[in-house]
Order: structure tokens, then C-alpha cells, then sequence
């Protein structure tokens, strides 16, 4: 992944000073498990051409505990493409430029437009071409788009997904690399990228001066809301305030659901082993460890990351009192463990959408036929809310193979307990709307008494 800049004009070597790079050098960091690297391919009194890209670091790659590299569900391109997490890994190594902050010598030239060419990719995006171009060309670009070379025999088409763009116009260089942090982010499919308040500091300017007048502004807010700490500095209209709240909703919505589950949990009679499938980072399976009457708490997740914030999670009110702490185990739906069979209550949350449809009849059988739960509880956003998110076709994550709506997930819960001596309560989590229902749906698998 990488983003090269090029300038024909007079004073072009100014640049240089803008950037706080030497030509004669090259730029190497390694950042979070990344090479961070940039070099000068042309530099002369009236052509420069520069290019910062990120590699994966061999050397985390082949280390044991190379987290960024863990291998889970979560099965994407992000090491590969420019996208918002290209932006933080490449933030450091631009931030002068970002910043207009070079030796005050060169301060003149902050506000100096060049003749730019900014070229990126490969951008991994639902958008298609002319979305794309609506983002670029009010701002003085002229936007070309291809998809590289490759040996494929059929026509890509122009809502395809890896595109590599390139943008012509004159501009500052601060103010380009601005436009260009922010809307790279907007491209991109991924809607759960974390960006702390250091980086929103860092971020808080850079919508200024242009975003306002910006035509697209409604949708660049619209896909922005999965980032929302990078544009809180923004002043929203009535609308976008609406939608602003709408997100916050979403995000509480977690914690709706591990309420619901715990009340569902404290009401049932056999609760002494619980099993907590896909554990993440702990978040649910602490909230269980305070639940009288559990006496075990596994913790599955395929993630070591995930799996270590977990631990640590557990281990900072391990000492409290009638606190049971949650075992993490290094698993995964798709593989038989025997430690598993025969407890109280296994819980399925926000689990099933990762999966491949094809793949869940199988994990299914493994759940009821082999470890046999007195409880099984599954949780899965509801489609048809979506409406109210204004997500039109979108996922609310990129890792979700599937959203269901009230009607399919029923279907689908019938058909399970059709096969399995079970019966089926079904409810809801968060604000019930009226036509839509729940934002989240979820079904209770009761095994028949003998």
C-alpha cells in the first residue's frame, strides 16, 4: 500500500522542507509491526516525485507473539490496502506536512499551491467510480481510476473493489494531504477502526475550510459516523445530528445486549458452567464472572490479540470478591473441543454473522449433537433496522457474511430445532421500532427434559 506525490512546477525542491525529508536519504520506521518507508525517485529544480508505502515486517511476521499478524475469522485485506489504517501507520512520518509546522525559513511555502499529482491504492471500497469522482472533483481534481493490470479475461466492472486512484490539481500541500486523510477513510469498507484522542487531536483540523462547502457533505458524514471520534469537531446541522445519535445508539447497543444476556443468565435455574463463544476481548465474559451461582466461565476465541487484552481484562478485578474468573481458550467454532460438552448455557453473541451460511448447519449439529447445552443463546442483527441507519445494502461490519432479517433468523431457529430435541423462545435488544422491530434479534434454545 502507498501514496505517491508528484509535482512539475518552479520551487518544487520546497516541497522537501514541507515534508521534512531528505532527498538524499530514504525514511525507514517501523511502526505497530509495519515498515514505514519513503524515498525520492525524481528531485529536480522543477519535477519532484515521492512515494511513502507500508510493508508487513518480515521479522514480525516469523515472531511467536506477532499479534498483528494473529490469524482469525476476521479474514480481510487490511494489511494490503490503503485504507484508514494506512493513514495512522503513515501519519507520524507526514505530520509535519499535516501540521504546516516546517523551520520557520520555509514556513512560506505552507501556503504555496503546486501542481500536484497524488496517486494511491490499491483502495479496497464499495463506492463506485462516479462516487468516487463526487468525492474528489469538487475540490479541484481531476480523478482517474484504474483497476491495474491483471490477466483476467472478463471486463472488471466499475463497482469492483480494488481501484487504484490518482488525482491532478493544484493545491497546498497541507491542505491535499488534509482532503486526502480524511477521504480515504470514507472509501474504505472497514466501519470498525479505533482512533484514540491523541489521534483525534491530531485529526481535528483537517475538515476545516472545506468540508463545510464540500456538496457530498451529507454522505461524507453519513460513511464518517463509522469513525465518528475523527469528525466530532464538526458542527452538525439537525440532520446530522439526528444521524450522530443514531450511531451512538448503535454503539450502546453492546452493552444492551450483555445486559440482556446476563438477565437472561441470573434467571436461569442450571448456571454453574458457561460458555462464552467467540469471547473477543472479554467484555461479556467479565460481566458473567459476577453472576451468582457460576462456578466456570470458558472463554473461546480464535484471536491471541483479542484473547491477551481479555486476560488482562480479567486480571484487574480478579481479586474481588465472588468474582469467578473466566478461563480464555484458544479455539474456534470450526474445530470439536471436548472440554466443552455438557454445560449450562452456551452463548453465541454477534457470532453467527462472521460465519459463512454454508458452514453454519455443520457447526450446529456440533453444538446440539455433541455438546449439548441445557441453553444455547444466539444473538444477530436484525436487517431490516438497518433502514434506520441508513445503510442502504451495507453491513454493519465488513467481517459479516450475512445480516438476516426477523423472518429468515426464525425460519432459521426453527429448522435448527426441527433436527434437535430443543424449543425456541425468541426476543429482542434496544429500541423497538414499530416496523422494523429490534436492531438486534435473539433466540434461546431450551433443551427438552428427558
Amino acid at each position: 500500500m502507498q501514496l505517491t506525490i508528484k509535482a512539475i512546477d518552479e520551487n518544487v525542491q520546497a516541497i522537501s522542507y514541507l515534508l521534512a525529508k531528505n532527498p538524499n536519504n530514504i525514511y525507514e520506521r517501523n511502526h505497530k509491526g509495519h515498515l514505514v518507508r519513503l524515498f525520492y525517485s525524481t528531485f529536480t529544480d522543477t519535477e519532484l516525485e515521492v512515494t511513502i508505502f507500508v510493508t508487513p515486517d518480515p521479522l514480525e511476521l516469523i515472531k511467536n507473539n506477532a499479534n498483528m499478524y494473529d490469524i482469525t475469522h476476521y479474514i480481510n485485506d487490511r494489511e494490503f490496502a490503503v485504507s484508514s489504517i494506512f493513514c495512522s501507520l503513515i501519519r507520524s512520518a507526514l505530520g509535519t506536512a499535516l501540521n504546516g509546522q516546517p523551520k520557520e525559513e520555509f514556513l512560506k511555502w505552507v501556503d504555496h499551491s503546486f501542481s500536484f499529482e497524488f496517486s494511491f491504492g490499491p483502495v479496497v471500497t464499495n463506492l463506485s467510480d462516479d462516487q468516487i469522482k463526487d468525492l474528489f472533483e469538487p475540490l479541484g481534481y481531476e480523478t482517474n481510476i484504474t483497476y491495474g493490470e491483471t490477466d483476467y479475461s472478463f471486463h472488471l466492472k466499475s463497482k469492483s473493489s480494488a481501484k487504484y486512484i490518482a488525482l491532478k490539481g493544484k493545491n497546498t500541500l497541507q491542505n491535499a494531504l488534509r482532503q486526502i486523510f480524511i477521504l480515504i477513510p470514507v472509501l474504505d469498507n472497514y466501519k470498525h477502526y479505533f482512533i484514540d484522542e491523541k489521534e483525534v487531536e491530531k485529526l481535528e483540523r483537517y475538515g476545516e475550510g472545506w468540508l463545510e462547502k464540500h456538496p457530498q457533505k451529507d454522505f461524507i458524514m453519513r460513511q464518517s459516523l463509522r469513525f465518528k471520534e475523527l469528525y466530532k469537531f464538526i458542527e452538525h446541522d439537525k440532520k446530522n445530528k439526528e444521524e450522530f445519535k443514531q450511531e451512538e445508539t448503535k454503539v450502546r447497543l453492546n452493552d444492551l445486549r450483555y445486559e440482556k444476556i446476563i438477565n437472561i443468565v441470573q434467571g436461569q435455574k442450571n448456571k454453574e458452567k458457561i460458555v462464552d463463544f467467540g469471547s473477543g476481548e472479554g467484555k461479556l465474559s467479565l460481566r458473567l464472572g459476577f453472576v451468582d451461582g457460576v462456578k466456570e466461565i470458558l472463554a473461546i476465541e480464535p484471536s491471541e490479540a483479542a484473547t491477551i487484552r481479555a486476560v488482562e481484562r480479567f486480571n484487574k478485578v480478579e481479586n474481588q470478591e465472588r468474582f469467578i474468573t473466566p478461563t480464555p481458550i484458544w479455539g474456534s467454532l470450526f474445530y470439536y473441543d471436548e472440554r466443552l460438552k455438557n454445560k449450562d448455557i452456551m452463548i453465541l453473541c454477534e457470532v453467527i454473522e462472521h460465519i459463512d451460511e454454508y458452514r453454519l448447519p455443520k457447526i450446529m449439529e456440533t453444538i446440539f449433537r455433541e455438546y449439548e447445552p441445557k441453553l444455547l443463546i444466539i444473538t444477530t442483527p436484525n436487517k431490516e433496522y438497518n433502514e434506520l441507519y441508513n445503510m442502504d445494502e451495507h453491513f454493519r461490519h465488513e467481517d459479516h457474511r450475512f445480516e438476516w432479517t426477523r423472518e429468515q433468523f426464525q425460519e432459521w431457529c426453527l429448522e435448527r430445532a426441527s433436527e434437535y430435541p430443543y424449543e425456541l423462545i425468541f426476543d429482542g435488544i434496544g429500541e423497538k421500532d414499530k416496523i422494523y422491530g429490534f436492531p438486534t434479534q435473539i433466540c434461546m434454545f431450551i433443551r427438552k427434559e428427558d
